[in-house]
């Protein structure tokens, strides 16, 4: 099992993001990954921890594809990737209907169908066999009904890699089985290696529809997971649950919130809903106390060396191939170095 580290948001924890992601190429870590919403963008911090890095693989997780054309996200993977020697990792995701909507100003629609468009024009832009047509639900290439002087390109540079690897995030079964289906790797965010099993029916749905061509055995499954070290470990769940609230209770609408919905299908329907409740009334404080620490245990690694090392089990036994790690601490990083092998 792999390790990777998840910066996040840049701003949204350590003061030196460059030192974390040096430290842990220096122990080995597979990969370094940004993530975005509506602050910081995943690219141009990726950028920039590419350019402190020599050998770490940089991976974006996740880029919004209703923020970008699939022709720009495939011209910034491949001009990264040949700035950094081909070390970029395509995480893409298609995030959700508040930010798409309310920040992107961009309908949310069918993001099942958005999805499986928007893979296959970027990888028929970075194989650079052909001129990219494509005209389907969501993207129109060259446009129809425009000025008529659009017409079929192809990608300028040469790409270093033609097949970067490309990386869904998704969560809910549907997506879950695209990504197995069309993707190299799965982003998984509060991954419980507990219901793998459940997991697994949704990726053999998407491996099945790919056929016997799809290589199985490199498909990458990366959730990211908290990591958070003490020598306490309530108090290291007490600061895993605000985020948990936030997302379960705030992140969406009452009857669209997919993490909400994730937190049911793990058996926590009673505990979601007050959640849920009582975020929305502006309750933050007492939604926070009400994420279970059955529930943090289940998504989050939290507490003293030897209990992490004990629960670290499960995210391996469950076939977890990359590891990602979200944390601050260098500590954190170096325990995980050791425990991880």
């Amino acid at each position: 099992m792999r390790l990777g580290l998840n910066l996040g948001y840049w701003g949204s924890g350590s003061s030196d993001n460059v030192a974390l992601a040096q430290e842990a190429e220096s122990l080995g870590y597979h990969s370094v990954w940004t993530a975005e919403a509506y602050g910081s963008d995943s690219v141009t911090a990726l950028t920039w921890i590419a350019a402190k890095t020599e050998r770490i693989n940089v991976g974006t997780a996740i880029m919004q594809m209703p923020a970008r054309t699939p022709a720009m996200t495939a011209m910034t993977a491949a001009t990264l990737d040949l700035l950094t020697g081909g070390r970029v990792l395509l995480g893409i995701g298609a995030s959700g209907p508040q930010v798409v909507e309310g920040w992107h100003g961009i309908l949310y629609g069918k993001p099942l169908a958005r999805a499986r468009e928007y893979v296959s024009i970027v990888r028929t832009i970075l194989a650079r066999e052909r001129p990219l047509e494509h005209h389907g639900e969501y993207y129109d290439i060259p446009v129809q009904g425009g000025t008529g002087l659009g017409k079929p390109l192809k990608l300028i540079i040469h790409p270093l890699r033609p097949h970067i690897p490309i990386y869904l995030a998704a969560i809910g079964p549907k997506n879950i089985a695209l990504a197995a289906e069309i993707a190299d790797g799965w982003l998984p965010i509060f991954f419980s290696p507990h219901h793998i099993r459940e997991f697994r029916d949704s990726l053999e749905e998407g491996f099945t529809r790919a056929g016997p061509e799809k290589d199985r055995s490199g498909f990458d499954i990366a959730p990211s997971t908290t990591v958070i070290l003490g020598d306490d470990a309530d108090a290291c769940r007490a600061q895993m649950k605000p985020h948990l609230a936030l997302y379960i209770g705030g992140m969406g609408a009452r009857g669209r919130n997919f993490y909400n919905d994730l937190a049911c299908r793990y058996g926590y329907e009673e505990a979601a809903a007050l959640i849920q409740d009582l975020y929305l009334a502006g309750k933050k404080n007492e939604a926070i106390a009400a994420v279970p620490d059955e529930l943090v245990d289940e998504v989050a690694l939290c507490g003293p060396r030897e209990r992490i090392a004990d629960r670290l089990d499960a995210w391996r036994d469950a076939g977890v191939t990359t590891l990602i790690c979200a944390t601050h601490s260098i500590d954190a990083l170096r325990v995980m170095a050791e425990l991880a092998p």
